[in-house]
């Protein structure tokens, strides 16, 4: 058993309340059982619980056994002066405060419902992936779309707040800050932190400069990210190595390191060479790029923003000085997908808050637009049979995953609590 099985006791009254008793044999009424804050401290703030004949308002702490009081140190932290009540599981020992005066236990293990028990023993068993995943299919449809619908907001609130954090830092000039944060997404989990690196150590008042040249703004990426380091025998790697070394020394760049890119397990069209020829692609064809961005309502308009592909050289190249059969390499549906759910999406959400916007209804409406997508937590939950159709349904469920079901979260999913109720 674990203490949140008995915040949730507690906070839901899922416990006999009628004849209960403190073990040290007084009357125990719950008036209010106080606020589930989930801050340091108590477990439950402002309550209001009559112990005998004397009414009394302050916190209630809970734990599994009394003894657990003293194993948190409970008695040495100022914050647990004010407990009223010490619930308990299971109670073994006397818990005392400063003035020597007992603390009240109430415990709950002959008050609960042995069906409710079973319920929880039930879900907390260990399965293969998760542990609910034999129930999900019989799970009220509401009731899943009501928790969808809070998880992709939960999503975007933690994917924007990274974005805010780096807006205030940079006095809101958000075209920069999209600029990094476009960078990490067009390096993909391999190549993002370095690609992040890259567009960071730029000044992007000198991207802003450089980008009406497609080449510059290419040897400053390249340049940046080590890539021209070296002997080249090929004209195109020469002219940025001397394109780099003069913008390098004309705007007084200094030098970093910043760790390799890596090209290992990525398919060609993936290599870091051709994702940053795009990424330079893109802001030498668009200019003010935020602005078309936050503009955009529909993914239409969003695809065309989008509309670039790798720079003349990389269309026989995958890495420099060494040819390869001519091909375009646009950027791809399912990439430029990528690009709107981790970063257009994200920045929509963020810059709307910041500037007092609702935007909600806009985001949904994007990502019920895209297709869903395609990994192995996705996969797994298809195997559940939930029902997944879109790209708001894959945000959602990646973040029930990672947030609840791989932190055992089960209390405090609408999911779990569903299950529990049966």
């Amino acid at each position: 058993m674990k203490e949140d099985f008995l915040h949730h006791v507690w906070q839901f009254k899922k416990f006999t309340t009628q004849g209960l008793t403190t073990v040290q044999g007084e009357p125990v009424t719950i008036v209010n059982g106080g606020q589930y804050l989930q801050l340091a401290g108590p477990d439950f703030f402002n309550a209001q619980i009559v112990i005998g004949n004397q009414k009394w308002a302050g916190n209630v702490e809970i734990h599994i056994k009394s003894s657990d009081w003293y194993l948190h140190s409970h008695e040495r932290d100022t914050n647990y002066d004010n407990v009223i009540l010490h619930v308990v599981w299971e109670h073994d020992i006397e818990v005392m405060r400063k003035d020597n005066s007992e603390i009240p236990v109430l415990e709950l293990k002959h008050h609960i419902d042995p069906a409710l028990l079973a319920s929880y023993n039930a879900l907390a068993l260990s399965k293969t992936w998760i542990f609910c995943e034999k129930e999900l299919e019989t799970i009220n449809p509401f009731v899943v779309d009501n928790w969808k619908e809070r998880l992709v907001f939960e999503r975007l609130e933690r994917k924007a707040l990274p974005i805010v954090k780096f807006a205030e830092a940079t006095n809101a000039d958000w075209e920069a800050v999209l600029f990094c944060f476009l960078a990490k997404n067009f390096g993909l989990n391999t190549n993002g932190e370095v690609f992040y690196e890259v567009a960071k150590s730029l000044p992007f008042n000198i991207v802003r400069k450089e980008s009406f040249d497609a080449e510059n703004i290419e040897a400053l990426l390249f340049g940046r990210a080590g890539m021209l380091d070296g002997d080249h025998e090929d004209v195109y790697a020469k002219d940025l190595q001397g394109r780099y070394a003069y913008m390098a020394h004309k705007h007084r760049l200094e030098p970093v390191h910043i760790n390799n890119v890596e090209y290992f397990r990525h398919r060609p069209d993936n290599f870091p060479t051709i994702r940053l020829s795009q990424l330079g692609q893109l802001y030498h064809s668009s200019q003010n790029l935020f602005s078309k961005i936050i503009a955009a309502t529909t993914l239409d308009e969003l695809y065309s923003v989008f509309n670039v592909q790798a720079g003349a050289y990389w269309q026989a190249h995958y890495r420099f000085d060494k040819e390869s059969p001519k091909k375009r390499k646009p950027l791809s549906q399912s990439f430029i997908d990528l690009l709107i759910i981790n970063t257009v999406i994200p920045f929509k959400f963020a810059y709307g808050r910041s500037m007092g916007k609702e935007n909600s209804e806009e985001l949904v409406t994007l990502m019920q637009q895209l297709d869903a997508e395609k990994n192995a937590i996705i996969d797994k939950f298809k195997s559940f049979k939930m029902v997944i159709q879109s790209a708001y349904d894959t945000q959602a469920l990646l973040q029930l995953k990672n947030e609840y079901c791989n932190n055992k979260r089960c209390l405090q999913c609408a999911l779990g609590l569903e299950l529990l109720k049966r």
